[in-house]
């Protein structure tokens, strides 16, 4: 049995919503495998986003498959945020009180 896989290239959709973006919050997410921060700065700027949540997903315990992560968050602002491993579910928790926050100020 043989198998054909035709790919597309799709619209980069952070890219527009960050384009397009007048009084919403954007924020992306850059799983990395090197030069983590630096990529996810460029995304940052390039998206037009007003947070990146970056993480090195070849780190022990961390990225895919297992149930903790550690990420570091980079604000439009210049702040840079470091969040130490811990279970998935408490990273969410507090990249949303995050995203709250950055509702506020804009």
């Amino acid at each position: 049995m043989e198998l054909n896989l035709s790919l597309r290239r799709t619209k980069d959709i952070l890219k527009e919503i960050g384009e397009k973006k007048k009084r919403q919050v954007v924020v992306g997410f850059a799983a990395e495998t090197e030069d983590v921060m630096t990529n996810a700065a460029a995304k940052l700027k390039t998206k037009n986003a007003d947070m990146i949540v970056a993480n090195d997903v070849s780190a022990p315990g961390a990225g895919f498959e297992t149930d903790t992560n550690e990420v570091h968050l980079i604000y439009a602002s210049g702040k840079r945020e470091e969040l130490p491993l811990a279970p998935k579910t408490e990273i969410a928790k507090i990249i949303i009180d995050r995203i709250s926050g950055l509702g506020k100020s804009s």
